[in-house]
C-alpha cells in the first residue's frame, strides 16, 4: 500500500543491528521489526541517518527493507534513499518499492543554499526516481545545514504531487508547524502529513501545534506512541506527565556523536537488540557513560515500569 497524506502515528527510525564483528545481525533485524509491529507502531522508517545507511552494501540495504516489510505486514515501510547521485537513489527507490516499501524519504544535500536550489533539487529527484513513488521531505537543518522556510516546503509540495509527508526536524520548529497548518487552513497548501523527529525532544508541543505523529528513534518508541495517542485524545496533562518522566533520557540520547551509541545500548539492555555494536566508524560509550544511562533508566522506571532493565 503506497504512503499517503493521511499517514499518522509513530514511525520509528530503525537502527541497523550489527554483530560485534560488524556483520549485519539479521536475527536481531527480524526481532526488531517484529517488536515495532507488536507495540503498535503505525509504520517504520529504515536506512535513515540513525540507521547507518552509508555503511551498508547495496544488498544489505535491500535486506533491511525486506526484513521490515516481512515483519510488519500491512504497515507502511519508508526507505531513506538519500545519496550523492540520482542514479543510486533511483535504483534503491525502485528496488525498495518492488520489495513492498510504501514510499521513500529524501534529504537535501548540504550544498544547497538558495530557495531555488532546494526546490530545483527536489524536482530533479522526483524526475529521477519517478513521480509514481510517494516521497517524504526530510527537513533537518541542524545536521544538513539546509534551511527550508515554510514557503519553500509549500512550493515543493505544490510542484510535486508525489510529495505526501514532511519529516519535520527543525529546531526551533514549532512555529514552522503552525505556519504550514495555517497555509492549509487558508487553502494555499494541500493536505500533508507531518511527522516530527529530533529524538522526540519536542513531541509534546509538536502534537499540539498540529503534527500528525513522530518519525524518530528514541529507545522507548512505546513512549512516543503513548504521547501521540494521549494528545490525539486531548489528554494533555497525562501526555505531558508521561513525556516529562522520559525527558532526561531523551535529552541524554540527543548528544551529537553519541546518540546512536546511547540508543543502541539502551535497546540492548531492554532485550530488543542482541548487541549495541555499530559498524566502523562508530562511537563507543565509556563505562562512565553507561553508568549514567543506567542511572537515568532507574529514574524513568520510578514512573514507567517499562524502563526496568
Amino acid at each position: 500500500m503506497p504512503l499517503t497524506t493521511s499517514a499518522s502515528g509513530v514511525f520509528p527510525i530503525a537502527p541497523t543491528p550489527f554483530l560485534p564483528d560488524g556483520a549485519v545481525d539479521w536475527a536481531s533485524a527480524d526481532s526488531l521489526f517484529s517488536y515495532y509491529d507488536k507495540i503498535g507502531s503505525d509504520g517504520v522508517t529504515v536506512l535513515g541517518m540513525m540507521g547507518e545507511a552509508p555503511k551498508l552494501e547495496p544488498d544489505e540495504s535491500l535486506g533491511i527493507v525486506e526484513a521490515a516489510v516481512r515483519n510488519m505486514p500491512g504497515k507502511p515501510v519508508i526507505v531513506g534513499i538519500s545519496a550523492p547521485g540520482f542514479a543510486a537513489m533511483r535504483t534503491l527507490a525502485r528496488q525498495s518499492m518492488q520489495l513492498g516499501a510504501a514510499g521513500v524519504m529524501i534529504a537535501p544535500p548540504s550544498s544547497l543554499r538558495t530557495d531555488d536550489q532546494i526546490t530545483g533539487y527536489y524536482a530533479q529527484a522526483v524526475e529521477a526516481i519517478g513521480s509514481d513513488i510517494p516521497f517524504v521531505i526530510q527537513d533537518f537543518p541542524l545536521t544538513l545545514s539546509v534551511i527550508m522556510t515554510p514557503a519553500v516546503i509549500r512550493k515543493i509540495v505544490t510542484d510535486n504531487s508525489s510529495c505526501v509527508m514532511l519529516k519535520h526536524e527543525d529546531w526551533p520548529g514549532l512555529e514552522k508547524i503552525s505556519t504550514l497548518r495555517r497555509y492549509q487552513m487558508e487553502g494555499s497548501l494541500r493536505e500533508l502529513s507531518i511527522l516530527t523527529g529530533n529524538g522526540g525532544m519536542f513531541l509534546d508541543f509538536e502534537m499540539e501545534r498540529g503534527a500528525d505523529g513522530a518519525m524518530t528513534g528514541y529507545a522507548f518508541p512505546e513512549l512516543l506512541i503513548d504521547v501521540v495517542k494521549l494528545q490525539k485524545k486531548s489528554e494533555r496533562e497525562a501526555a505531558h506527565d508521561l513525556f516529562d518522566a522520559h525527558l532526561p533520557l531523551i535529552r541524554y540520547e540527543q548528544q551529537l556523536g553519541a546518540g546512536l551509541a546511547v540508543r543502541k545500548y539502551t535497546m540492548m539492555k531492554r532485550g530488543i537488540l542482541a548487541s549495541d555494536a555499530q559498524r566502523n566508524p562508530g562511537s563507543v560509550l565509556s563505562a562512565t557513560a553507561k553508568a549514567e544511562v543506567d542511572y537515568l533508566l532507574a529514574r524513568v522506571a520510578k514512573t514507567d515500569a517499562r524502563a526496568k532493565c
